[in-house]
């Protein structure tokens, strides 16, 4: 025999089947236990999505509910949401989004397969999944002997014999790992209290909108953002707007004031008194209704970048709401656990510098009113106060007009004119200069995306840059 051929024999093959422990172990890793029983509250979700025919209505999610429950023995949700329908049952279990899987419901979050598998492996050993589907209703159990055998990757499922009063799915969860049951067990209320407050947050958007979510039987209220907006156009408090639509992929952006410009004084006192956590500042960003970045207020929506100051106290008044929706959830710039921002998106890069550009017109007049907060305070008093939830319909209903963008990823936009802070004549020179039209309305574009802004304030905003840059 030639070497050449001793080199290619094969003397035997090995074995390259995946190990379950592994998967377990890689898949849990990573994830918080929160944001993992959260996965399986979106489940709950998307069978609501895949049920109701329209989600553009006040209360799309009026009547559906999700009741979770734990200790240190047991961990249970439960909904009404639909269940799931038997054409899913072949692919909902499997490990990963297999191909030719049908289509889900437009609106759902679902990306990678993964997200009912790794909450229940990081919850524990033995789980029972009952489901019910109009005429379907069955069960497969995902026991500790079929998580020991790697050679065993078949799940039976079993019809079920018991009737549940509504369509949906009960997920039971026992043997619990021993830090979960650490977790559930006796001092829990920490971990209930927080993970309380993740709920409120990130379903903010979908309880205002119907949803019921009980966690040991605790009602979860949606903690409330809202955004000023004034009737009249001209000189008063209104949000900076954005719209696009980007590949499949539905852009709305709101920025502006939530409350009053508090003054130096009233910050501090309020410090002492420990009286912000109920004051909601920075971004929101929202993906198909679903929070995935709440009040954040760091370089990832844009504070302390390109111009814009990093957040202070005195900015507490400042708020804004990003949504992204897409009927192809590979499209939004979420990350893997959907509680996150996807930071690299092109889109959210791009979208981001909108972000700025808005949240930039509210921080420069936050600067303009300074100790003069008191005057500031109403005109933002009279304005009318809409919840972030309504802001998107408020804004449609409006009489604002909007200016194409240019730049990309195009879309449209409404600059407000807010009310000017007046001159303290005493410390201050009038500038006044001439520049051809032409130049003008080319400025103009490069700092708003538009041509006609008001000559007046390009020359404000060339001055208000350079001035920051000579600090």
């Amino acid at each position: 025999m030639t070497d050449q051929k001793k080199s290619e024999a094969i003397y035997e093959n090995v074995s390259a089947k995946p190990v379950k422990a592994f998967f377990v172990d890689m898949l849990t890793r990573d994830i918080d236990l929160a944001d993992a029983i959260l996965d399986l509250l979106d489940n709950c979700v998307d069978g609501v999505l895949r049920t109701i025919a329209n989600t553009t209505v006040q209360e799309p999610y009026k009547g559906y509910w999700a009741k979770i429950a734990f200790d240190g023995n047991r961990f249970e949700i439960k909904d009404n949401c639909g269940g799931i329908p038997w054409r899913l049952h072949k692919y909902a279990f499997r490990m990963g989004r297999a191909d030719g899987r049908d289509e889900d419901a437009d609106g759902t979050v679902g990306v990678y397969g993964i997200g009912m598998k790794r909450a229940i492996f990081k919850l524990g050993k033995n789980c029972t999944i009952s489901t019910q589907n109009g005429e379907h209703r069955y069960t497969l159990n995902i026991s500790p002997e079929w998580l020991g055998d790697d050679n065993d990757w078949e799940m039976p499922v079993r019809e079920s014999e018991a009737v549940m009063p509504e369509d949906g799915t009960i997920i039971s969860i026992d043997r619990l790992n021993e830090n979960i049951a650490t977790y559930f067990g006796a001092g829990s209320d920490a971990f209930i209290s927080s993970f309380i407050e993740k709920v409120e947050t990130h379903y903010a958007f979908i309880i205002q909108k119907g949803f019921e979510v009980t966690v040991n039987g605790l009602d979860v209220k949606p903690k409330p953002i809202e955004l000023r907006f004034a009737t009249q156009e001209k000189n008063a408090v209104r949000p900076f707007i954005y719209e696009a639509e980007v590949d499949g992929v539905e852009v709305f952006l709101a920025v502006g004031f939530s409350r009053h410009i508090p003054s130096a004084q009233e910050v501090e006192n309020a410090l002492k008194m420990k009286e912000y956590s109920s004051v909601f500042a920075g971004w929101t960003v929202v993906c198909n209704d679903r929070v995935v970045v709440y009040c954040d207020r760091t370089a990832l929506t844009g504070w302390g970048e390109a111009g814009v100051p990093e957040y202070h106290t005195q900015f507490i008044a400042i708020s804004g709401l990003v949504e992204f929706r897409s009927d192809n959830p590979l499209k939004l710039p979420t990350t893997t656990t959907k509680r996150g921002i996807n930071a690299s998106s092109q889109l959210y890069l791009q979208v981001k510098n909108k972000m700025r550009e808005g949240m930039k017109k509210f921080t420069d007049y936050t600067n303009k009113w300074k100790k003069r907060e008191q005057e500031a305070k109403e005109h933002i008093r009279a304005a009318e106060a809409i919840p972030i939830t309504e802001i998107r319909r408020y804004v449609s209903a409006s009489d604002i007009k909007f200016s194409p963008v240019s730049k990309k990823p195009g879309g449209k936009q409404y600059v407000p004119s807010l009310p000017q802070a007046p001159a303290k004549e005493d410390d201050k020179k009038k500038i006044c200069f001439t520049k051809r039209i032409a130049e003008i309305r080319t400025v103009s574009a490069y700092l708003y995306d538009r041509e006609d802004v008001n000559p007046k304030e390009v020359g404000e905003e060339c001055f208000d840059r350079i001035y920051k840059e000579a600090l």
